[in-house]
């Protein structure tokens, strides 16, 4: 079976006055789910999985429609992030070397308040619990920066945990066999958005 890991669009900055943020799309981010829906309506997708995130769900959305699928949302592929009280895209938090950002690069997450160990298994369980479920099929996941990075390194045998930026709406595609054997077909594919400003 085929995974396609979709990092999800462009969202707003958001500060919660109260519970976890949960930014919605901003207008760009909801022109590259556009985007992203019509580049993969080319493609036999089976089924649409999405983290249960706003900025998640909302690039799934158009995709799903499109190929007339109901998304199933996927509590285990929710980013490390998801209680906390401000989003702050990662794009900004390295542009401004924020601690979050620096804590990131030194794999400092006890800044983070993320247990690495607990949130990559839950991460790895969940997508591959979706690929047993879809023999030969193709399955979209759209999901988090963290989430495909973690996995992938899983994937790929890696020690660094966070080794790649995937950038907003990319795929990047993971082949599962039947026993269960992974490998990377491709890394943060991007042509869908090579004209939008």
């Amino acid at each position: 079976m085929e995974l396609l890991l979709i990092r999800h669009a462009r969202p707003f900055r958001g500060t919660a006055t109260e519970g976890p943020a949960d930014p919605s799309l901003d207008p760009v981010g909801a022109r590259q789910a556009a985007r992203l829906s019509d580049w993969l309506a080319r493609e036999e997708i089976d089924a649409v999985y999405s983290s249960p995130l706003a900025r998640a769900r909302e690039t799934a959305a158009p995709l799903a429609t499109r190929i007339g699928v109901d998304p199933v949302i996927e509590e285990g592929v929710a980013e490390w992030d998801r209680d906390a009280p401000a989003y702050i895209p990662l794009e900004e938090l390295r542009a401004t070397g924020h601690p979050w950002w620096q804590a990131m690069a030194a794999g400092d997450w006890d800044l983070l308040g993320v247990d690495p160990e607990a949130f990559g298994q839950r991460v790895v369980a969940a997508i591959d619990a979706i690929a047993a479920r879809h023999p030969s099929q193709r399955v979209a996941v759209v999901c988090h920066g963290g989430v495909i990075n973690f996995y992938l390194a899983e994937v790929l045998g890696l020690g660094q945990r966070l080794f790649f930026q995937p950038t907003y709406t990319s795929i990047s595609r993971v082949l599962v066999s039947r026993a269960g054997v992974r490998s990377l077909e491709t890394l943060n594919e991007r042509a869908h958005l090579r004209d939008l400003a």
